[in-house]
């Protein structure tokens, strides 16, 4: 029996309420992968070393979360077309030739959890926030051929430079709204996302500044926190009609890419979301 599993797993700080490690195990043990996940707690100055670290010891790649996903591409030697196109990284792969390579799979994570109640061509989103995860949805609903994605945020230098990215490398019409005080979102939005982190474990009481009356049954509201799955967003949407994603759909699916990147198997998505249930009670 060969004892030495293959060895991936996550550069973050902090690290230690990261459950991606519990959905990939319970993966790794469902389909009787020998593969191993290590969730790391890495600081920033020492980010180039890790990744020097995992080269060392061959692993087979690697996620990064806060606050790596932009530092980590100069350490990497080379990017796949999503994660050159988002100008971020969340998940690393070595490639056949032991070169590490950066991809992206949280945007693509968030669509296919939208995929499943409804398709994003044609669609006019609102998505709050302008940061890295807020980018990524944004420039894969905008391949997928949303119509129109509206930016909301608080501060315009991020919020106004992703609308030109969204603009230049896609067909999607893209506009940047100013938050101030409670955000109303307009009649004919379809989906709305929340990609900030308010109400983020443990500021479960945070409230999202939105005019909840502007939720309609017909939207599809969407938050991209895992922690609580049940946001007092999601719960306000839920009671006037709208559909709601809540962040362990975009979590799992990312996690199913990522392993299917290292390991070539597709995943039950199951598996790995009743984990999360269960630690999130």
């Amino acid at each position: 029996m060969d004892f030495l599993p293959n060895i991936v797993g996550s550069f973050a700080d902090p690290a230690a309420e990261n459950p991606t490690v519990e959905m990939v195990e319970a993966a790794f043990r469902h389909h009787g992968l020998h593969w191993r996940y290590l969730n790391c707690e890495v600081p920033a100055d020492r980010l180039a070393e890790a990744v020097a670290g995992a080269r060392a010891m061959g692993w087979a790649g690697f996620n990064c979360s806060l606050p790596h996903k932009v530092a980590v591409i100069e350490h990497l030697d080379g990017l796949g077309e999503s994660a050159r196109l988002i100008g971020a990284v969340n998940c690393v792969v070595r490639d056949g030739d032991g070169r590490l390579i950066g991809e992206n799979t949280d945007g693509k994570g968030f669509l296919r959890s939208l995929e499943e109640v409804t398709p994003a061509t044609g669609k006019r989103v609102a998505i709050f926030g302008a940061g890295g995860a807020a980018r990524a949805i944004a420039v894969e609903l905008a391949l997928a051929g949303a119509a129109e994605i509206t930016i909301v945020n608080r501060t315009p230098g991020r919020g106004e430079e992703l609308v030109r990215h969204i603009a230049h490398h896609t067909a999607t019409r893209a506009g940047f709204e100013r938050w101030r005080g409670a955000y109303r979102l307009a009649a004919d939005v379809d989906v709305a996302i929340n990609a900030t982190s308010i109400g983020l474990f443990p500021d479960v009481d945070a409230e999202l500044p939105l005019e909840l009356d502007s939720l309609r049954p017909a939207m599809v509201v969407a938050d991209v926190i895992p922690n609580p799955p049940r946001t007092r967003l999601l719960e306000a949407a839920a009671e006037r009609g709208c559909t709601v994603l809540d962040g362990l759909g975009m979590l799992v699916n990312q996690g199913v890419s990522g392993i299917r990147y290292w390991t070539g198997v597709e995943v039950d998505p199951r598996v790995m979301r009743a984990r999360l249930e269960a630690i999130f009670g």
